[in-house]
Formats: C-alpha cells, sequence, structure tokens
C-alpha cells in the first residue's frame, strides 16, 4: 500500500476543506497556529549570540506536535502550507524542524485561495521553505521583544507594573497623542462666507458661492466686512460671465489590499479593524455552502498588492459582460500598480469564483450579517475594478459685475460605468448630484434674489478614527498591513487611548508614557526610524541584508541610549509628580499626584513617614452616613476604593469594618430583611447583590428599581438600556418594559 502524504495547515477549518480536494492519498492536519516561540518569563534572546532566539514549545501544543510528528514519520512527503506570509514561512519552519524527517521528504507549498483548483496547482509546485523570509520574521520577532521586554520595566518602575511599550505600536500612539496636542494647542479664526441666489433671465435660479473679490481670492474676516460687501453687491448688477460644460471620467478604485480594506470596511461598515481581519479570515478558510461543504469565498487578506492574475481578470471580465453587457466592459483589461514598498507576494484580495452563484445576493442567507457585508464590499469593489470609468456631464458657471465674482458648478451622471455596481446599495463610489439649470448663456443678466453671509471658524485636525489611522501608518509605512489591527487593539487593551463616537481619544495614561518614550527615546520611536526598519525588514527578504548586521546596527545605539535612561529612572519618576494645591488633612505636608495601577491618586509628599493617599476626585473629608458600625458603633463613612465607593467605620485604622454601598433598595426576595448593594466582580464588572450573601443568593446584572410591575404585580423592575430603545425598566417575570419616555413623563 502506497504512503499517504502529510499536509499540515494552520487553521482546523481549512483542513477539512483541503483534505476533501486533495482525496484519500492525502492527510490534512492543522497546527493551530505557531507551536513554539520566545518564552514569557524571560528575554529569550542570545545577544551575545548572534542574536539567537531561545524558542521554546507552546504550552498546550505538546500533543499537537506530538501528532505532528507522528504523522510525518508514517508520511512518505510533508508538504507545510501555512498562510502565505512571512510568519507563515516562520511557522512553516518552526514545524519542519520539530518532525524529525528527512529535509528533501519536506515540501513548501502555499494557498493563495481555498478553492479546488487554486489547492491542486499549488501542490504541484512546491518548493523549499525560504530563509530569507523566516529570517525576515524572525528579525521582526526579536526587535519587538527586545524593544517591550527592555523598555517595559522602566515603565513599571516610574509609572505602574503591566504597561508594554512596543516598538510599533508606541509609534501609532505617538501619532495619536501627538494630534490631541494638535487640537489642544489649535486656536480658531473667524471667516464669513457670501452665497447670493440669483435668477438669469432665460432659466431658474441658482445659488453661487463668492469665490474672488477683484481678481484675488476672498477672504472675509470678520462681520463688519462682510456686511460693507453685501451693501455694494446689493448694488451691482451682475450677468453671466462664464458657462463651461466638460464630460469628466471617473475611474473606478484599484482592488481591495489589507489596508485599503480595513480602512474602507471601518468607515462604510463601522467595524474594528481587528473585527475586520477575523471575517475576512473566515471567508478565506471556508464558509459551509449546501451541497458544496466548505468553500473559500476570497483570496489570501493579507496582501500589500493591487496585482490580479489572468484566470481572475478572464472570470470577472465574463461576469461583467454577462451582468451588465458591453458597453460597461473595457476593450483591455485594467491593471493597476502596487506602491513601490509592495512586497507584492500576493494578489490583491478578490472572490474567489467570480460566477453568479456565488454573488452575495445569492449567498445571502449562508453568510451571517457580517460576513455578507464584508463579502459584498469585496466583490463590489473588484467588479468595479474591472468595468468602464462613468461619465459626468461637468457644467461650471461665474456670475460678476466686475468687482465680485461668483460660482457654481454641477455634475449630472451621463453613463454609470463601474457605479452601476453600487446602484442598490450606499458605496463609496456613489455620490449625490449637484444639478447647473438648463439653457444657462454666457453675457445674460441676472436677477439678485437673496444674499446670504455665514459665519465660519476654522476647525482643529479631526481625531484619528481606526480607519483615518491605519492609512496614515500605510502612508509613512509603519508596520505591515497585516499588522494594523493588532496594534490598535493592543493601544485600546492597555487604555492608552478609548474610543468615543469612532474616534480614538489619548488618555492620561496613554499621554504619560509617550512623553516618557518620546523624550527619553527620541530616535526610537519615531515615524523615520520606524518606516527604516520596515525597509531593513524588507532587505532581508530579499537577500539585500543579513538578520545579524540588520540587529547589530539596531542594538548597539539602542543599548546606549538605554543604560543613559535607565541611569536617570529616578528623574523620570519625580519628573511625573504634580503638585495638587491641597494640604494632607493628617500631617499637614503638601499632597502631590503620583500615578498607580488604577490611575492617579493623591498622595502624601511626606511619604514614607506619611502614607496617606486618596483617589484623585475625592474629597478630604469623607461623607458621614447615618449607618452605625457593626462592630463599634460609629458612624460608617463613605470611601472610593480601586472598585468604586464603600462604606467604612470613621474609626480606622482602630476598626477596619467595611461594607458595600446600599442602594437604598430592599431586597426583593421574599423574607429576606437585606438591602440591594452594588458589588464588582474581581475584573471589576459592576453587579448587584443582597447584603445578606451568602444567606441570601438574590443577584442581579441590572440595577433593581423599587417599583411594582403594573403588568404582573411583581414588587421590582430592572433599569436596562440598549441603543435601539435608550433607557427603560423591565420586568424581571413576565418581561413588561416601560421606556424612557414614559419614566419622564411619570416623573
Amino acid at each position: 500500500m502506497a504512503e499517504k502524504s502529510l499536509v499540515i495547515v494552520e487553521s482546523p477549518a481549512k483542513a477539512k476543506t483541503i483534505n476533501k480536494y486533495l482525496g484519500k492519498d492525502f492527510v490534512v492536519q492543522a497546527s493551530v497556529g505557531h507551536i513554539i516561540d520566545l518564552p514569557k518569563s524571560k528575554l529569550g534572546v542570545k545577544i551575545e549570540d548572534g542574536f539567537q532566539p531561545q524558542y521554546v514549545k507552546i504550552r498546550g501544543k505538546e500533543k499537537i506536535i506530538k501528532e505532528l510528528r507522528s504523522n510525518a514519520q508514517k508520511a512518505g512527503e510533508v508538504y507545510i502550507a501555512t498562510d502565505p506570509d512571512r510568519e507563515g514561512e516562520a511557522i512553516a519552519y518552526h514545524i519542519s524542524t520539530v518532525l524529525k524527517k528527512e529535509a528533501e521528504h519536506i515540501h513548501r507549498v502555499e494557498f493563495n485561495e481555498i478553492t479546488k483548483s487554486a489547492v491542486e496547482h499549488a501542490m504541484k509546485e512546491p518548493r523549499a521553505i525560504d530563509m530569507d523570509r523566516v529570517y525576515s520574521q524572525q528579525a521582526r520577532r526579536v526587535l519587538d521583544r527586545i524593544v517591550g521586554y527592555k523598555i517595559s520595566p522602566l515603565l513599571w518602575q516610574t509609572v505602574y507594573r503591566g504597561l508594554s511599550a512596543g516598538r510599533v505600536q508606541s509609534v501609532a500612539l505617538r501619532l495619536i497623542c501627538e494630534r490631541e496636542e494638535e487640537i489642544r494647542q489649535f486656536k480658531p479664526r473667524e471667516f464669513w462666507t457670501l452665497f447670493a441666489e440669483v435668477k438669469p433671465d432665460n432659466t431658474d435660479s441658482l445659488r453661487v458661492k463668492l469665490l474672488k473679490i477683484d481678481g484675488k481670492k476672498a477672504h472675509i474676516a470678520d462681520q463688519e466686512t462682510a456686511k460693507k460687501h453685501e451693501q455694494a453687491i446689493r448694488q451691482s448688477q451682475f450677468v453671466i460671465s462664464t458657462v463651461r460644460r466638460n464630460d469628466v471620467k471617473r475611474q473606478p478604485a484599484p482592488p481591495f489590499t489589507t489596508s485599503t480594506l480595513q480602512q474602507m470596511a471601518s468607515r462604510l461598515l463601522r467595524m474594528s479593524t481587528k473585527r475586520i481581519m477575523g471575517i475576512a479570515q473566515s471567508l478565506y478558510e471556508g464558509v459551509e455552502i449546501n451541497g458544496q461543504g466548505s468553500v473559500g469565498l476570497i483570496t489570501y487578506m493579507r496582501t500589500d498588492s493591487t496585482r490580479i492574475s489572468n484566470e481572475a481578470v478572464e472570470a470577472v471580465r465574463g461576469y461583467i459582460k454577462r451582468s451588465f453587457g458591453t458597453d460597461f466592459l473595457p476593450s483591455k483589461a485594467r491593471h493597476f500598480r502596487s506602491k513601490k514598498s509592495a512586497q507584492d507576494a500576493h494578489e490583491a484580495i478578490r472572490p474567489t469564483y467570480l460566477t453568479e452563484e456565488f454573488s452575495p445576493a445569492k449567498l445571502k442567507h449562508v453568510l451571517n450579517k457580517d460576513q455578507y457585508r464584508l463579502y459584498n464590499l469585496i466583490w463590489q469593489r473588484f467588479v468595479a475594478c474591472q468595468m468602464n470609468p462613468a461619465i459626468y456631464e461637468k457644467t461650471v458657471v461665474e456670475v460678476s459685475d466686475g468687482h465680485y465674482l461668483f460660482g457654481a458648478e454641477g455634475e449630472v451622471l451621463k453613463f454609470p460605468g463601474f457605479t452601476k455596481v453600487y446602484q442598490d446599495k450606499p458605496q463609496e463610489e456613489k455620490e449625490e448630484e449637484t444639478r447647473i439649470p438648463a439653457g444657462l448663456q454666457q453675457g445674460v443678466g441676472c436677477k439678485l434674489l437673496k444674499l446670504i453671509s455665514e459665519q465660519n471658524f476654522t476647525k482643529p485636525p479631526a481625531r484619528y478614527t481606526e480607519s483615518t489611522l491605519v492609512k496614515e501608518l500605510d502612508r509613512l509605512g509603519i508596520g505591515r498591513p497585516s499588522t494594523y489591527a493588532q496594534i490598535i487593539s493592543t493601544i485600546l487593551q492597555r487604555k492608552y487611548a478609548e474610543i468615543k463616537e469612532r474616534k480614538l481619544f489619548s488618555t492620561d495614561l496613554g499621554e504619560t508614557v509617550n512623553r516618557i518614550l518620546v523624550n527619553y527615546f527620541p530616535d526610537l520611536f519615531n515615524v523615520t526610524f520606524t518606516a527604516r526598519m520596515e525597509e531593513q525588514l524588507d532587505a532581508i527578504a530579499n537577500r539585500e541584508a543579513s538578520y545579524r548586521k540588520v540587529m547589530e546596527e539596531f542594538y548597539q545605539p539602542f543599548d546606549e541610549t538605554l543604560q543613559k535612561v535607565l541611569a536617570n529612572k529616578s528623574e523620570i519618576k519625580s519628573d511625573l509628580i504634580e503638585e495638587s494645591g491641597e494640604i494632607c488633612e493628617k500631617c499637614g505636608r503638601p499632597m502631590v499626584i503620583r500615578w498607580g495601577r488604577n490611575g492617579r491618586f493623591l498622595a502624601c509628599s511626606g511619604y514614607p513617614e506619611c502614607k496617606n493617599t486618596r483617589p484623585l476626585d475625592a474629597p478630604a473629608e469623607p461623607e458621614v452616613t447615618d449607618e452605625k458600625c457593626d462592630l463599634c458603633g460609629a458612624p460608617m463613612v463613605v470611601k472610593i476604593g480601586r472598585f468604586g465607593k464603600f462604606l467604612a467605620c470613621s474609626n480606622y485604622p482602630k476598626c477596619k469594618f467595611t461594607k458595600p454601598l446600599s442602594t437604598g433598595i430592599h431586597c426583593p426576595k421574599e423574607d429576606c430583611d437585606g438591602f440591594v448593594v452594588e458589588r464588582r466582580t474581581k475584573k471589576g464588572r459592576v453587579f448587584y447583590g443582597c447584603s445578606n450573601y451568602p444567606k441570601c443568593d438574590f443577584v442581579s446584572w441590572n440595577k433593581p428599581v423599587n417599583q411594582q410591575c403594573p403588568q404582573c404585580g411583581n414588587s421590582y423592575l430592572l433599569e436596562k438600556y440598549s441603543k435601539k430603545k435608550g433607557a427603560y425598566l423591565q420586568c424581571p417575570v413576565c418581561k413588561f418594559e416601560i421606556m424612557e419616555e414614559k419614566l419622564e413623563n411619570a416623573v
């Protein structure tokens, strides 16, 4: 019996599909991502030994490694088909080192798409593992490890433990913080704009904007100046000085790369970059389709190229001809040039099948909502990129009296071209038409119907959204598009930034960390250095530089700077201490603002002699309540701790009795004399429970309200909130709801 071949992929989802394509002569097994990595407990890099990484088996992967090794020993040939990027190449190499299989029987294959033809074609063209790509990925990993493990402890010692300083994430944070500072420093300038509604003698009226005054660009600084111009304009006689019409072609955008997909999907579909990449991964690995099993619907989603294969071009041109007709099909296929910095290892992101049965509309019933929306976006963009341009008739009109020049322009769609794809849905290429009245002629007089002056102020630069931050990182050459989602996710997880109204706001913590990194490592955490390192990593992959040389050129100046900074860490810590203007109520010395794990707090400057501290927003004197201490009978006071407000004995530290702060609501359980109190989980999530716990097990994630349900008579309702409904009350028994409007009316 002939030996079977072993195919190793990363994802279990792909394994089943690929096994179906390859048949019974192959065994397909998943590594489930990385199997070895640098250790978490130490640096894991032998710097003095040529920056050799000390890889260890990832905890929990022992069973998978054992199965891979066993199956490799039984197989005649081993094909490693990890993802077709540098990280996938590194995973392939790591797998090959644990198989204990002869090198001549281990092959590397790449699946750019999970389709039968693509898989079969890739299996016919195996190659050796590309060690230059492996070293390039290794350099990235080791660089990030050195920066993270060498600089993060500095943040622990000066701010607090648990913070991180990533090589690329810190530059992205710097962009966010610098934008925030620009907004703070921005001073708005007043300016006025003038609009006129004019009625030509032979057509309908139109609205025009003041463009020039005596041949110079109109600039009106204040209301007084605006009124002077208004008076002059009202006394003038206007004629149409220019009517210019011409056809304008609008070309379709290139197919998606990783960066442009993240930008567009974040903006249009309102998804996080992390969510976008997760959905794209599921579309690439395969979706269950009735009668066909799992089918990969898009090509590999980590790419910086706009290149399209000849087969895909022919397929989409056939689809355009069938679906839209020859008028929409260019005589020649359109090709797009990738950026100079593009690795161009893979095609652009596109659908794998360009037939009617695989159109988004046909697959809507088998895709979840987010998969459908993203697949539809990718499908439309790819089909549109091979269609004829849209043609608009553009009209420019100018109205003048010799001194004041007003103008307006508009366009009307003459031929939809590629916009036909977007006809049903408002995607990025659809735009509103601005119409200009027909029949306008040069030299025709105009009657002034209305004059409108508007006060305006210059606006500060907009805060970054996930979409615009990705665009800026891509423009500056910082990181790789495949890393953008992780970069943004890490910044948010570390609480260096937060999202409000879909915009990225730097936090106090983020700005403090950024200030330390930029002030003390100016040559490391800057755009130029980070972009140059990406070029160096590309040079390793392209055999233009060696791993060791790149690492040595980076490490020597880095280590010199690091040692100087570490020698001054006490100075860094003291620079973070701020005066508060408050006096310690215990010893009379000034209170200062320090950093701790839970953010900034007030501490006595006399530490360690005086250890008085309190939250930054807490009053110097705690609020005294009517409740008495269960142990000593002293009044209880309201204090603020790491998990919010709580009741504590006023005799502290003699008496250390504490208890949760009551909401003032009796426990809704029968025969219980306890009160509902606010509690928190270990992770800080608020919930509500009975003060008699563990005797009473009442618990609720929503705050109980002492109000009887009007429908079933239950003794209490729950406060709830949703984006769709707003604030409302709900009965936990019969689910009866009272909306916010009714609550307000009742009050």
